[in-house]
């Protein structure tokens, strides 16, 4: 029998309280025992180490936003609080940290910035290392000023990602023991809004999913100085769609055929063939999510699996993916979780 543990990160706005737990039961092909793991306040976007050891969520404590490690029990699960780093401002909406666990960065849509902290060996966290502050607008009544929805790293690690809803741009910088220099600037479609990024397996593509205009930006990405360029762009809503849409999470399968986008508004997930050569992407369909506003989704370590969470209607739902043509079909609805926002998994499959 294979259960998968997952963790669910939310607002606290209502009733929820923090990090949510849950197991995927893959052979009964159901989720349950949903429980709260971690009081925390507005851990909206959590993500969990590559050897699984600890978790990091974004928070929100008093007057104050940032960043707080755990560590995971190896048997249950159990979130232990390490430590926090914050500062004053709105929490972030963005975490990740890199395959050696020693930079963690988090992206803050509110306060214009991006920051970089370094860890200790039991995966706590130093104070920022860097905080970059961004400048500018774009054309949309929502991008009055800058406002960071992503901070990652690129494939090789060489390089870190931020994308800027708030003004249009892809920034690419380097890091140098947690030292953020800015490298690279692509400039999306004035008023498209970019918001997620994920890369190809082969390193060469990116695609980022704009929350304003609802599209796919088909990427080339050139390792060497960590640029980026055109290759395609295509809708994530059907043509005669007029009702408000804001594009949400975008990830890949892992052996780079299929990738998948999200839909608050038409409320689907959106699913794509990629073209192996190319990057480019065919549309093949759209699954609903059974529920309102999903926020964002994850495919299980197996990939048999896909999970997307239905922020205003307090959902998961639970669907089996077929890995040869990348489509999904609905196992489980209505699972309750409080103002879910995003869902991270531990195991291997």
């Amino acid at each position: 029998m294979t259960k998968y543990t997952g963790y669910v990160g939310t607002y606290t706005k209502q009733e929820s309280k923090g990090v949510y737990q849950f197991t995927l039961d893959t052979d009964n092909k159901e989720l349950r025992d949903v429980k709260l793991a971690a009081e925390l306040a507005n851990p909206t976007y959590v993500t969990v180490s590559d050897d699984h050891k600890n978790l990091y969520a974004v928070t929100k404590e008093g007057e104050d936003g940032g960043v707080t490690a755990f560590t995971i029990g190896e048997e249950s699960g159990e979130l232990t609080k390490l430590n926090s780093q914050t500062a004053v401002g709105s929490p972030p909406c963005h975490v990740s940290v890199d395959s050696e666990k020693s930079t963690v960065l988090t992206a803050n849509y509110h306060t214009t910035k991006i920051a970089s902290y370094l860890t200790n060996k039991d995966g706590s966290l130093d104070p920022a290392a860097s905080v970059v502050e961004h400048e500018g607008t774009g054309p949309h009544e929502r991008q009055e000023k800058p406002h960071m929805h992503f901070a990652g790293f690129t494939p090789d690690e060489k390089y870190v990602v931020a994308i800027d809803l708030g003004t249009d741009r892809v920034i690419t910088y380097l890091s140098d023991n947690g030292k953020l220099n800015q490298a690279q600037v692509f400039n999306t479609k004035p008023g498209s809004g970019p918001r997620h990024i994920t890369f190809h397996p082969n390193k060469k593509f990116a695609y980022v999913m704009t929350e304003l205009s609802s599209e796919i930006l088909v990427l080339h990405y050139d390792e060497k100085d960590g640029s980026f360029s055109d290759e395609q762009v295509i809708s994530t809503i059907p043509q005669d769609f007029n009702e408000t849409n804001d594009g949400s999470a975008i990830h890949i399968s892992s052996d780079g055929q299929y990738v998948y986008a999200g839909n608050r508004g038409h409320n689907t997930i959106a699913v794509y063939k990629v073209d192996q050569d190319t990057g480019q992407l065919t549309f093949i369909d759209w699954t609903s999510t059974e529920g309102n506003w999903p926020r964002d989704f994850v495919l299980d370590p197996s990939e048999d699996f896909l999970i997307a969470t239905n922020q205003k209607s307090n959902t998961m739902t639970l669907f089996e993916r077929d890995k040869s043509t990348g489509k999904l079909s609905l196992i489980q609805s209505d699972v309750f979780v409080p103002e879910p926002v995003c869902v991270k998994f531990i195991g291997d499959a």
